[in-house]
């Protein structure tokens, strides 16, 4: 018995992800148009307002950070500037990746033992 490896067709890879692109694109469209729709075109942390001309710097972010939950009402989007969308990535993603319970046992454990001050008296009293 011989065994036949396979080879992966690469037109049929690329039109795969070509079509996995283009509804990722509409489905980004359809939300981020209905939240244009809804809400001022104000960034929701640091206030910054926004036209026509600088629209593409104004993101749309998925409150519970699931971007397939698309509620037509708009309650799991906020709009961000560019800056405050990655800040919050960045601050959900330290969260998720560190331990609670590890940080909170380094504040209360880490009282300070060392006292730079201790022999000062002596080392000041040598002095005349």
């Amino acid at each position: 018995m011989t065994l036949r490896k396979t080879v992966p067709n690469k037109e049929k890879l690329n039109q795969i992800v070509t079509e996995a692109r283009r509804n990722q694109e509409l489905r980004e469209q359809s939300y981020r148009g209905q939240a244009l729709k809804l809400y001022p075109w104000i960034c929701g942390r640091c206030a910054r307002e926004f036209t026509h001309t600088n629209l593409t710097e104004l993101t749309v972010h998925h409150k519970n950070h699931n971007h397939d939950d698309n509620p037509s009402d708009g309650s799991n989007w906020e709009l961000l500037c560019l800056y405050c969308h990655d800040n919050e990535h960045s601050r959900y993603e330290e969260t998720r990746f560190s331990s609670n319970t590890q940080s909170t046992k380094t504040i209360t454990n880490n009282v300070a033992t060392h006292n730079p001050f201790a022999d000062l008296k002596s080392l000041l009293g040598n002095k005349k």
